[in-house]
């Protein structure tokens, strides 16, 4: 009997501010949205990071007069060189670039763009030795062993130019989180008004129940459920949404960035794995909101 009281006022309650529902409802639904979308982010962002931490190289670009004069490292300067850095230790594999070689891929990659390609002279990409370490934190062990080697004009670390994709996602990442906290903000506001608005206009039923008994969680109970439940619809449409976009718009506009790996791509399995976290974050904040709401302004 009580719980089918408690059940016929919480719909009674929603209904009866119906525009106030819709309102909490959308809004609460667009920033756990929004937060949800940045937690995709932090999730393609760890999987990029690690998608390029596997493959990140070190280039050991070479002086211009080795790269004219030995163009099959056959010198004694270019073979120490080779032979050095492939029994340094971590290094799992070493693979010399004649500057032939970096003219073809420079060809290669900007083919359909000739104004890039009218850009550079060949002299001016010299021969390289990509290193691969079976730890990318190694760098600064082959920066500090080979900066300064005959025949080397400069090292550079391929982590330096990922860390720069890196930073506009987590730019956006950022800008998201800020977007839900201040949509945040404003379903908290809701759920409270909401709260208030519904216990004043049921407070003569209210009182009428205490003078016959009904302790006063008993009483405020609905309130808090009421508020529960439109969160937990805003959850649930958060979680819908994310769904949509990603399968009907996200997937299809970074269709070629998945497939040339540039990024690692948003999967229905990482939306599935935050859904939990939404739900129970949309629950707790709006009993939480509804509670303290009572407390404060409720007297009843």
């Amino acid at each position: 009997m009580r719980f089918t009281f408690l059940i016929r006022e919480v719909f009674s309650g929603l209904s009866r501010n119906i525009t106030m529902t819709l309102a909490m409802v959308i809004t609460t639904a667009i920033s756990l949205g929004i937060f949800g979308g940045g937690l995709l982010v932090i999730d393609m962002t760890n999987k990029t990071q690690k998608l390029y931490l596997d493959n990140v190289e070190v280039e050991v670009f070479l002086s211009d007069d080795i790269s004219t004069s030995d163009p099959g490292c056959v010198t004694e300067i270019c073979s120490t060189l080779d032979e050095d850095l492939r029994e340094f230790p971590g290094v799992t594999d070493v693979t010399y670039i004649s500057r032939d070689d970096a003219v073809a891929i420079y060809r290669d990659t900007f083919a359909s763009n000739p104004e890039i390609l009218d850009l550079v002279r060949p002299e001016a990409l010299p021969a390289s030795f990509l290193v691969r370490l079976d730890d990318p934190e190694q760098f600064g062990a082959i920066y500090d062993e080979f900066a300064l080697y005959p025949g080397v004009e400069s090292v550079r670390n391929q982590e330096e130019l990922v860390q720069r994709l890196f930073s506009v996602l987590n730019g956006l990442r950022n800008g998201a989180f800020i977007i839900a906290t201040v949509q945040g903000a404003a379903a908290l506001m809701l759920i409270a008004n909401m709260v208030q608005i519904t216990a004043f206009t049921r407070r003569d039923e209210v009182s009428i129940m205490r003078l016959v008994g009904a302790t006063r969680w008993y009483t405020q109970l609905p309130f808090l459920l009421e508020a529960v439940v439109a969160a937990l619809v805003s959850a649930a449409l958060a979680v819908g949404g994310l769904f949509l976009a990603k399968n009907a718009f996200v997937d299809s506009m970074l269709a070629e960035v998945y497939q040339s790996n540039i990024v690692a791509p948003i999967t229905n399995a990482a939306i599935v794995s935050i859904s939990p976290l939404l739900i129970g974050l949309a629950a707790v904040l709006s009993a939480a909101t509804g509670y303290l709401t009572l407390r404060l302004y409720v007297r009843e």
